[in-house]
Protein backbone atom coordinates (compact mmCIF):
# COMPACT_ATOMS: atom_id res chain seq x y z
CA UNK A 1 0.00 0.00 0.00
CA UNK A 2 2.85 2.38 0.83
CA UNK A 3 4.52 1.57 -2.49
CA UNK A 4 1.24 2.23 -4.31
CA UNK A 5 0.85 5.54 -2.51
CA UNK A 6 4.37 6.57 -3.48
CA UNK A 7 3.78 5.60 -7.09
CA UNK A 8 0.59 7.68 -7.26
CA UNK A 9 2.36 10.60 -5.63
CA UNK A 10 5.23 10.41 -8.10
CA UNK A 11 2.82 10.31 -11.04
CA UNK A 12 0.97 13.31 -9.68
CA UNK A 13 4.26 15.15 -9.28
CA UNK A 14 5.19 14.33 -12.88
CA UNK A 15 1.76 15.45 -14.01
CA UNK A 16 2.26 19.05 -12.84
CA UNK A 17 4.87 19.92 -15.46
CA UNK A 18 2.85 18.03 -18.04
CA UNK A 19 -0.17 20.15 -17.21
CA UNK A 20 1.92 23.29 -17.63
CA UNK A 21 3.05 22.15 -21.06
CA UNK A 22 -0.57 21.38 -21.92
CA UNK A 23 -1.62 24.91 -21.04
CA UNK A 24 1.16 26.37 -23.16
CA UNK A 25 0.12 24.26 -26.14
CA UNK A 26 -3.62 24.60 -25.78
CA UNK A 27 -4.18 27.91 -27.56
CA UNK A 28 -2.02 27.31 -30.66
CA UNK A 29 -3.30 23.78 -31.08
CA UNK A 30 -6.88 24.95 -30.73
CA UNK A 31 -6.32 27.43 -33.54
CA UNK A 32 -4.74 24.73 -35.68
CA UNK A 33 -7.61 22.39 -34.93
CA UNK A 34 -10.09 24.98 -36.21
CA UNK A 35 -8.89 24.11 -39.70
CA UNK A 36 -9.97 20.50 -39.38
CA UNK A 37 -13.27 19.97 -41.13
CA UNK A 38 -15.74 17.13 -40.70
CA UNK A 39 -13.68 15.49 -37.98
CA UNK A 40 -15.49 14.21 -34.86
CA UNK A 41 -14.62 16.36 -31.87
CA UNK A 42 -15.04 16.36 -28.12
CA UNK A 43 -15.34 19.82 -26.53
CA UNK A 44 -14.09 21.26 -29.80
CA UNK A 45 -10.97 19.07 -29.86
CA UNK A 46 -10.73 16.51 -32.70
CA UNK A 47 -10.80 12.95 -31.42
CA UNK A 48 -7.57 12.33 -33.36
CA UNK A 49 -5.76 14.75 -31.05
CA UNK A 50 -7.34 13.23 -27.95
CA UNK A 51 -6.14 9.75 -28.89
CA UNK A 52 -2.67 11.05 -29.68
CA UNK A 53 -2.52 13.03 -26.43
CA UNK A 54 -3.56 9.90 -24.53
CA UNK A 55 -0.70 8.01 -26.19
CA UNK A 56 1.82 10.69 -25.23
CA UNK A 57 0.46 10.77 -21.69
CA UNK A 58 0.83 7.00 -21.49
CA UNK A 59 4.44 7.30 -22.64
CA UNK A 60 5.03 9.96 -19.99
CA UNK A 61 3.52 8.00 -17.11
CA UNK A 62 4.50 4.45 -18.01
CA UNK A 63 8.01 5.00 -19.28
CA UNK A 64 8.98 1.39 -18.51
CA UNK A 65 6.41 0.25 -21.08
CA UNK A 66 6.83 2.94 -23.73
CA UNK A 67 6.99 0.49 -26.64
CA UNK A 68 3.76 -1.23 -25.66
CA UNK A 69 2.02 2.13 -25.11
CA UNK A 70 3.23 3.52 -28.44
CA UNK A 71 2.17 0.42 -30.39
CA UNK A 72 -1.23 0.43 -28.68
CA UNK A 73 -1.68 4.08 -29.59
CA UNK A 74 -0.66 3.39 -33.18
CA UNK A 75 -3.17 0.55 -33.57
CA UNK A 76 -5.94 2.59 -31.91
CA UNK A 77 -5.40 5.74 -33.99
CA UNK A 78 -5.00 3.78 -37.22
CA UNK A 79 -8.20 1.83 -36.59
CA UNK A 80 -10.09 5.02 -35.75
CA UNK A 81 -8.87 6.77 -38.91
CA UNK A 82 -9.73 3.79 -41.12
CA UNK A 83 -13.23 3.37 -39.69
CA UNK A 84 -14.33 6.96 -39.16
CA UNK A 85 -12.35 9.89 -40.54
CA UNK A 86 -10.12 8.63 -43.32
CA UNK A 87 -6.81 10.17 -44.35
CA UNK A 88 -5.76 13.08 -46.52
CA UNK A 89 -4.88 10.44 -49.11
CA UNK A 90 -8.27 8.71 -49.03
CA UNK A 91 -10.60 6.67 -46.87
CA UNK A 92 -10.48 3.20 -45.41
CA UNK A 93 -7.65 0.74 -45.84
CA UNK A 94 -6.83 2.13 -49.28
CA UNK A 95 -6.37 5.60 -47.78
CA UNK A 96 -4.13 4.18 -45.07
CA UNK A 97 -2.06 2.37 -47.69
CA UNK A 98 -1.65 5.57 -49.70
CA UNK A 99 -0.69 7.45 -46.54
CA UNK A 100 2.00 4.90 -45.67
CA UNK A 101 3.24 4.96 -49.26
CA UNK A 102 3.98 8.65 -48.68
CA UNK A 103 5.54 8.11 -45.23
CA UNK A 104 7.66 5.00 -45.77
CA UNK A 105 10.76 6.89 -46.91
CA UNK A 106 10.72 9.00 -43.75
CA UNK A 107 10.32 5.92 -41.56
CA UNK A 108 13.06 3.90 -43.26
CA UNK A 109 15.44 6.86 -43.16
CA UNK A 110 14.75 7.24 -39.47
CA UNK A 111 15.28 3.55 -38.79
CA UNK A 112 18.55 3.52 -40.71
CA UNK A 113 19.84 6.62 -38.95
CA UNK A 114 19.03 5.57 -35.40
CA UNK A 115 20.36 2.03 -35.67
CA UNK A 116 23.32 3.12 -37.79
CA UNK A 117 24.28 5.94 -35.45
CA UNK A 118 24.13 3.55 -32.50
CA UNK A 119 26.90 1.56 -34.20
CA UNK A 120 28.72 4.79 -35.06
CA UNK A 121 28.63 5.90 -31.42
CA UNK A 122 30.19 2.60 -30.35
CA UNK A 123 32.93 3.03 -32.97
CA UNK A 124 33.69 6.42 -31.45
CA UNK A 125 33.58 5.08 -27.90
CA UNK A 126 35.98 2.26 -28.80
CA UNK A 127 38.35 4.62 -30.63
CA UNK A 128 39.94 5.75 -27.37
CA UNK A 129 39.22 9.42 -28.02
CA UNK A 130 36.75 9.74 -25.10
CA UNK A 131 39.48 8.51 -22.74
CA UNK A 132 41.78 11.42 -23.56
CA UNK A 133 39.12 14.13 -23.55
CA UNK A 134 39.20 14.58 -19.74
CA UNK A 135 42.70 15.97 -20.19
CA UNK A 136 41.31 18.66 -22.48
CA UNK A 137 38.35 19.65 -20.29
CA UNK A 138 38.81 22.17 -17.45
CA UNK A 139 38.57 21.32 -13.77
CA UNK A 140 35.36 21.72 -11.79
CA UNK A 141 31.97 22.54 -13.25
CA UNK A 142 33.59 24.27 -16.22
CA UNK A 143 34.46 20.83 -17.56
CA UNK A 144 30.83 19.75 -18.12
CA UNK A 145 30.03 23.23 -19.41
CA UNK A 146 32.84 23.16 -21.98
CA UNK A 147 31.64 19.76 -23.18
CA UNK A 148 28.26 21.37 -23.91
CA UNK A 149 30.03 24.15 -25.81
CA UNK A 150 31.90 21.56 -27.89
CA UNK A 151 28.62 19.79 -28.72
CA UNK A 152 27.07 23.15 -29.64
CA UNK A 153 29.91 23.93 -32.06
CA UNK A 154 29.98 20.44 -33.60
CA UNK A 155 26.27 20.59 -34.35
CA UNK A 156 26.75 23.71 -36.46
CA UNK A 157 28.60 21.83 -39.19
CA UNK A 158 27.75 18.18 -38.54
CA UNK A 159 24.17 17.45 -37.51
CA UNK A 160 22.35 17.44 -34.22
CA UNK A 161 22.01 13.64 -34.01
CA UNK A 162 25.72 13.02 -34.50
CA UNK A 163 26.70 15.87 -32.17
CA UNK A 164 24.35 14.62 -29.45
CA UNK A 165 25.55 11.02 -29.78
CA UNK A 166 29.20 12.07 -29.69
CA UNK A 167 28.53 14.27 -26.66
CA UNK A 168 26.59 11.57 -24.85
CA UNK A 169 29.30 9.01 -25.60
CA UNK A 170 31.99 11.32 -24.25
CA UNK A 171 29.87 12.06 -21.18
CA UNK A 172 29.39 8.35 -20.53
CA UNK A 173 33.16 7.94 -20.55
CA UNK A 174 34.28 10.96 -18.53
CA UNK A 175 31.48 10.61 -15.96
CA UNK A 176 31.74 6.80 -15.72
CA UNK A 177 28.18 6.51 -17.09
CA UNK A 178 26.85 8.43 -14.06
CA UNK A 179 25.25 11.13 -16.19
CA UNK A 180 22.44 13.12 -14.59
CA UNK A 181 19.20 13.24 -16.58
CA UNK A 182 19.30 17.04 -16.40
CA UNK A 183 22.70 17.01 -18.07
CA UNK A 184 21.41 14.61 -20.73
CA UNK A 185 18.69 17.15 -21.48
CA UNK A 186 21.38 19.83 -21.74
CA UNK A 187 23.36 17.69 -24.21
CA UNK A 188 20.29 17.45 -26.43
CA UNK A 189 19.61 21.19 -26.10
CA UNK A 190 23.23 22.04 -26.96
CA UNK A 191 23.09 19.90 -30.10
CA UNK A 192 19.75 21.36 -31.22
CA UNK A 193 20.74 24.93 -30.40
CA UNK A 194 24.04 24.57 -32.23
CA UNK A 195 22.29 23.67 -35.47
CA UNK A 196 19.58 26.32 -35.25
CA UNK A 197 21.62 29.09 -36.87
CA UNK A 198 23.33 27.01 -39.56
CA UNK A 199 21.74 26.05 -42.87
CA UNK A 200 23.62 22.74 -42.72
CA UNK A 201 23.12 22.08 -39.01
CA UNK A 202 19.42 21.25 -38.96
CA UNK A 203 16.87 20.02 -41.46
CA UNK A 204 14.55 22.94 -40.76
CA UNK A 205 17.24 25.49 -41.62
CA UNK A 206 18.22 23.47 -44.69
CA UNK A 207 14.57 23.63 -45.78
CA UNK A 208 14.61 27.41 -45.40
CA UNK A 209 17.82 27.68 -47.40
CA UNK A 210 16.54 25.49 -50.22
CA UNK A 211 13.32 27.50 -50.26
CA UNK A 212 15.20 30.73 -50.89
CA UNK A 213 15.80 32.08 -47.38
CA UNK A 214 19.24 33.68 -47.05
CA UNK A 215 21.68 31.99 -44.64
CA UNK A 216 22.25 35.46 -43.16
CA UNK A 217 18.59 35.58 -42.14
CA UNK A 218 18.99 32.25 -40.34
CA UNK A 219 22.33 32.85 -38.64
CA UNK A 220 20.79 35.41 -36.27
CA UNK A 221 19.26 32.45 -34.43
CA UNK A 222 22.70 32.04 -32.82
CA UNK A 223 22.00 35.14 -30.75
CA UNK A 224 19.13 33.29 -29.08
CA UNK A 225 20.72 29.86 -28.90
CA UNK A 226 23.99 31.32 -27.57
CA UNK A 227 22.15 33.03 -24.73
CA UNK A 228 20.15 29.87 -24.10
CA UNK A 229 23.37 27.83 -23.94
CA UNK A 230 24.62 29.98 -21.06
CA UNK A 231 21.25 29.97 -19.29
CA UNK A 232 20.78 26.19 -19.33
CA UNK A 233 24.43 25.19 -19.59
CA UNK A 234 25.64 26.62 -16.28
CA UNK A 235 22.99 25.00 -14.03
CA UNK A 236 23.29 21.75 -15.99
CA UNK A 237 27.07 21.74 -15.54
CA UNK A 238 26.77 22.49 -11.83
CA UNK A 239 24.18 19.72 -11.48
CA UNK A 240 26.37 17.19 -13.27
CA UNK A 241 29.51 18.19 -11.35
CA UNK A 242 27.67 17.66 -8.07
CA UNK A 243 26.26 14.35 -9.31
CA UNK A 244 29.55 13.03 -10.71
CA UNK A 245 32.70 15.01 -11.40
CA UNK A 246 34.90 14.32 -14.42
CA UNK A 247 36.97 11.24 -13.82
CA UNK A 248 40.69 11.83 -14.12
CA UNK A 249 41.82 8.32 -13.29
CA UNK A 250 43.87 7.84 -16.42
CA UNK A 251 45.34 4.58 -17.56
CA UNK A 252 49.07 4.30 -17.93
CA UNK A 253 48.87 4.76 -21.68
CA UNK A 254 46.20 5.90 -24.09
CA UNK A 255 45.93 4.33 -27.49
CA UNK A 256 43.76 6.05 -30.06
CA UNK A 257 42.41 3.74 -32.73
CA UNK A 258 42.68 6.10 -35.68
CA UNK A 259 40.99 3.57 -37.95
CA UNK A 260 37.80 3.88 -35.89
CA UNK A 261 38.13 7.67 -35.83
CA UNK A 262 38.40 7.59 -39.61
CA UNK A 263 35.32 5.37 -39.84
CA UNK A 264 33.30 7.82 -37.74
CA UNK A 265 34.37 10.72 -39.95
CA UNK A 266 33.72 8.67 -43.09
CA UNK A 267 30.16 7.84 -42.02
CA UNK A 268 29.35 11.43 -41.02
CA UNK A 269 30.80 12.89 -44.21
CA UNK A 270 28.97 10.29 -46.26
CA UNK A 271 25.66 11.20 -44.61
CA UNK A 272 26.21 14.92 -45.14
CA UNK A 273 27.28 14.50 -48.78
CA UNK A 274 24.32 12.23 -49.50
CA UNK A 275 21.89 14.64 -47.85
CA UNK A 276 23.16 17.73 -49.68
CA UNK A 277 23.60 15.99 -53.05
CA UNK A 278 20.16 14.42 -53.07
CA UNK A 279 18.35 17.59 -52.05
CA UNK A 280 20.23 19.82 -54.47
CA UNK A 281 20.51 17.51 -57.48
CA UNK A 282 17.84 14.82 -57.13
CA UNK A 283 15.07 16.41 -55.08
CA UNK A 284 12.39 14.79 -57.25
CA UNK A 285 13.70 11.33 -56.32
CA UNK A 286 14.25 12.04 -52.65
CA UNK A 287 10.68 11.26 -51.62
CA UNK A 288 10.80 7.87 -53.32
CA UNK A 289 13.93 6.34 -51.79
CA UNK A 290 15.60 6.54 -48.32
CA UNK A 291 18.94 7.83 -49.58
CA UNK A 292 20.21 9.06 -46.22
CA UNK A 293 19.55 5.88 -44.25
CA UNK A 294 21.05 3.79 -47.04
CA UNK A 295 24.12 6.07 -47.24
CA UNK A 296 24.85 5.56 -43.55
CA UNK A 297 24.63 1.78 -43.86
CA UNK A 298 26.68 1.65 -47.04
CA UNK A 299 29.41 3.57 -45.22
CA UNK A 300 29.18 1.20 -42.25
CA UNK A 301 29.46 -1.88 -44.45
CA UNK A 302 32.30 -0.46 -46.55
CA UNK A 303 34.26 0.09 -43.34
CA UNK A 304 33.77 -3.48 -42.05
CA UNK A 305 37.15 -4.74 -43.39
CA UNK A 306 38.87 -2.10 -41.23
CA UNK A 307 36.86 -2.53 -38.04
CA UNK A 308 33.71 -4.57 -37.44
CA UNK A 309 30.83 -2.73 -35.77
CA UNK A 310 29.34 -4.02 -32.52
CA UNK A 311 26.54 -5.94 -34.23
CA UNK A 312 25.11 -7.03 -30.87
CA UNK A 313 23.79 -3.47 -30.40
CA UNK A 314 21.32 -3.81 -33.26
CA UNK A 315 18.45 -5.57 -31.41
CA UNK A 316 18.32 -2.96 -28.65
CA UNK A 317 18.65 -0.05 -31.08
CA UNK A 318 15.98 -1.57 -33.31
CA UNK A 319 13.56 -1.91 -30.40
CA UNK A 320 14.05 1.73 -29.45
CA UNK A 321 13.59 2.75 -33.07
CA UNK A 322 10.28 0.88 -33.36
CA UNK A 323 8.98 2.94 -30.44
CA UNK A 324 9.96 6.15 -32.21
CA UNK A 325 8.54 5.02 -35.55
CA UNK A 326 5.23 4.29 -33.83
CA UNK A 327 5.01 7.84 -32.48
CA UNK A 328 6.05 9.38 -35.79
CA UNK A 329 3.44 7.34 -37.65
CA UNK A 330 0.74 8.31 -35.15
CA UNK A 331 1.59 11.96 -35.45
CA UNK A 332 1.72 11.90 -39.24
CA UNK A 333 -2.01 11.15 -39.17
CA UNK A 334 -2.92 14.23 -37.11
CA UNK A 335 -5.15 16.73 -39.00
CA UNK A 336 -3.23 20.00 -38.67
CA UNK A 337 -3.84 22.19 -41.71
CA UNK A 338 -2.65 25.71 -40.90
CA UNK A 339 -0.83 27.93 -38.41
CA UNK A 340 -2.05 31.03 -36.56
CA UNK A 341 -1.12 34.42 -38.12
CA UNK A 342 2.64 35.01 -38.27
CA UNK A 343 3.95 37.01 -35.30
CA UNK A 344 6.62 36.68 -32.65
CA UNK A 345 4.13 35.20 -30.12
CA UNK A 346 3.24 32.57 -32.73
CA UNK A 347 6.93 31.83 -33.29
CA UNK A 348 7.42 31.53 -29.52
CA UNK A 349 4.51 29.10 -29.29
CA UNK A 350 5.87 27.02 -32.18
CA UNK A 351 8.89 26.21 -30.03
CA UNK A 352 6.67 24.61 -27.40
CA UNK A 353 4.61 22.85 -30.06
CA UNK A 354 7.82 21.54 -31.61
CA UNK A 355 8.53 19.68 -28.38
CA UNK A 356 5.52 17.46 -29.14
CA UNK A 357 4.87 17.74 -32.87
CA UNK A 358 7.36 17.30 -35.69
CA UNK A 359 9.07 20.56 -36.61
CA UNK A 360 9.45 19.77 -40.32
CA UNK A 361 5.75 20.16 -41.27
CA UNK A 362 5.56 23.20 -38.99
CA UNK A 363 8.47 24.76 -40.87
CA UNK A 364 6.94 23.88 -44.23
CA UNK A 365 3.68 25.57 -43.21
CA UNK A 366 5.55 28.67 -42.02
CA UNK A 367 7.48 28.91 -45.30
CA UNK A 368 4.25 28.67 -47.25
CA UNK A 369 2.51 31.20 -45.01
CA UNK A 370 5.32 33.78 -44.97
CA UNK A 371 5.50 36.81 -42.71
CA UNK A 372 7.99 35.32 -40.22
CA UNK A 373 11.37 36.55 -39.12
CA UNK A 374 13.30 33.48 -40.23
CA UNK A 375 15.90 33.73 -37.48
CA UNK A 376 13.18 33.50 -34.83
CA UNK A 377 11.51 30.61 -36.62
CA UNK A 378 14.79 28.71 -37.01
CA UNK A 379 15.51 29.06 -33.29
CA UNK A 380 11.98 28.15 -32.19
CA UNK A 381 11.50 25.00 -34.24
CA UNK A 382 15.14 23.95 -33.90
CA UNK A 383 15.62 24.39 -30.16
CA UNK A 384 12.06 23.81 -28.94
CA UNK A 385 12.19 20.04 -29.31
CA UNK A 386 14.80 19.88 -26.55
CA UNK A 387 12.14 20.44 -23.88
CA UNK A 388 10.99 16.80 -24.11
CA UNK A 389 13.15 13.75 -24.66
CA UNK A 390 11.14 12.60 -27.68
CA UNK A 391 10.88 16.14 -29.08
CA UNK A 392 13.85 15.73 -31.42
CA UNK A 393 15.89 13.02 -33.07
CA UNK A 394 18.82 14.03 -30.89
CA UNK A 395 16.73 13.44 -27.77
CA UNK A 396 15.57 10.03 -28.90
CA UNK A 397 19.10 9.02 -29.89
CA UNK A 398 20.45 10.02 -26.46
CA UNK A 399 17.57 8.27 -24.70
CA UNK A 400 18.43 5.08 -26.59
CA UNK A 401 21.91 5.27 -25.03
CA UNK A 402 20.53 6.20 -21.59
CA UNK A 403 17.12 4.50 -21.11
CA UNK A 404 16.60 6.33 -17.81
CA UNK A 405 16.03 9.48 -19.87
CA UNK A 406 12.75 8.08 -21.24
CA UNK A 407 10.63 9.81 -18.64
CA UNK A 408 8.82 13.02 -19.47
CA UNK A 409 8.30 13.86 -15.81
CA UNK A 410 11.97 13.40 -14.89
CA UNK A 411 13.11 15.24 -18.02
CA UNK A 412 10.92 18.24 -17.17
CA UNK A 413 11.74 18.13 -13.48
CA UNK A 414 15.52 17.93 -13.81
CA UNK A 415 15.82 19.72 -17.15
CA UNK A 416 13.62 22.70 -16.23
CA UNK A 417 16.40 25.07 -17.29
CA UNK A 418 15.93 24.04 -20.95
CA UNK A 419 12.51 25.71 -21.15
CA UNK A 420 13.84 28.71 -19.22
CA UNK A 421 16.79 28.96 -21.60
CA UNK A 422 14.46 28.77 -24.60
CA UNK A 423 12.30 31.65 -23.38
CA UNK A 424 15.24 33.81 -22.25
CA UNK A 425 17.05 33.21 -25.54
CA UNK A 426 13.96 34.07 -27.55
CA UNK A 427 13.42 37.39 -25.77
CA UNK A 428 17.14 38.17 -25.93
CA UNK A 429 16.92 37.88 -29.71
CA UNK A 430 13.78 40.01 -29.68
CA UNK A 431 15.49 42.74 -27.64
CA UNK A 432 18.80 42.70 -29.53
CA UNK A 433 17.64 42.44 -33.14
CA UNK A 434 13.89 42.91 -32.94
CA UNK A 435 11.16 41.21 -34.95
CA UNK A 436 11.58 41.92 -38.67
CA UNK A 437 9.09 39.77 -40.58
CA UNK A 438 9.95 38.79 -44.13
CA UNK A 439 7.38 38.90 -46.85
CA UNK A 440 6.33 35.70 -48.51
CA UNK A 441 9.34 35.21 -50.77
CA UNK A 442 7.66 32.80 -53.17
CA UNK A 443 4.17 32.42 -54.54
CA UNK A 444 4.40 28.73 -53.78
CA UNK A 445 6.96 26.64 -51.95
CA UNK A 446 9.76 25.39 -54.12
CA UNK A 447 9.70 21.74 -55.15
CA UNK A 448 13.22 21.64 -53.74
CA UNK A 449 11.73 21.84 -50.27
CA UNK A 450 11.31 18.13 -49.98
CA UNK A 451 13.43 17.43 -46.98
CA UNK A 452 12.31 14.62 -44.75
CA UNK A 453 12.86 14.43 -41.03
CA UNK A 454 14.03 11.68 -38.81
CA UNK A 455 12.65 13.67 -35.98
CA UNK A 456 11.36 11.73 -33.15
CA UNK A 457 8.99 14.44 -32.23
CA UNK A 458 5.53 13.43 -33.08
CA UNK A 459 5.12 14.49 -36.68
CA UNK A 460 2.17 16.56 -37.85
CA UNK A 461 1.81 16.32 -41.61
CA UNK A 462 -0.07 19.34 -42.98
CA UNK A 463 -2.30 18.77 -45.96
CA UNK A 464 -1.65 21.95 -47.95
CA UNK A 465 2.05 22.07 -47.14
CA UNK A 466 4.72 21.15 -49.68
CA UNK A 467 5.76 17.53 -49.86
CA UNK A 468 8.11 16.74 -47.01
CA UNK A 469 9.74 13.52 -48.00
CA UNK A 470 13.42 13.48 -48.67
CA UNK A 471 16.62 12.62 -46.99
CA UNK A 472 17.08 15.17 -44.26
CA UNK A 473 16.57 14.73 -40.58
CA UNK A 474 15.73 16.86 -37.64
Amino acid sequence: MIALHRMIASLAHAGRPLALVGLLLASPLAQAADAVAASPALFGIPVDFILFAATLLGVALFHHYVLQVALTGLVTITTYKILFTGFKTGVGIAGFGAHMAHEWVLLVNLLGLLVGFALLARHFEDSGVPEVLPKLLPEGWMGPFMLLVIIFVLSGFLDNIAAALIGATVAASVFKRKVHIGYLAAIVAASNGGGAGSVVGDTTTTMMWLDGVSPLDVVEAYVASGVALVVFGIPAALLQHKHMAISREFKAAHHIDWARVGIVIFILVGAIVANVTVNLKFAALAEHFPFLGVAVWVALLVAVPLRKPEWSLIPGAFKGSVFLLSLVTCASMMPVEELPPASWPTALALGFISAVFDNIPLTALALKQGGYDWGFLAYAVGFGGSMLWFGSSAGVAVANLFPEAKSVGQWLRHGWFIAVGYVVGFFALLMVLGWHPHEKHKDAPSPAVQVQTAAPAAAVSPAPAPDVGAAGYK
